[in-house]
């Protein structure tokens, strides 16, 4: 359920800032939007696995406070990180 390392490097690198960039909001909230994605599609499968559905929700929420910050920073940079990985809001 987790995302594979060629698939994270490649995140990592189409959106860091600058370069060996892993720690910025954007590379953060790609890779967790991707994690979110694998797991809703196991949910579709997996109707009963609650564990794992409060893993799914923590990340949401991790997201969500990432965006919450950077917002609080710079609207036109949340607006795109929104776009990019098409995040409702």
């Amino acid at each position: 359920m987790s995302i594979t390392p060629e698939l994270k490097q490649k995140l990592i690198k189409d959106n860091a800032i600058k370069k060996n960039d892993t720690g910025s909001p954007e590379v953060q909230v790609a890779i967790l939007s991707s994690r979110i994605k694998t797991l809703t599609e196991h949910f579709k499968t997996h109707k009963k696995d609650n564990h794992s559905r409060r893993g799914l929700l923590k990340m949401v929420s991790q997201r969500r406070r990432l965006l919450d910050y950077v917002r609080s920073k710079d609207e036109a940079r949340y607006k795109t990180i929104i776009e990019r990985h098409g995040i409702r809001r």
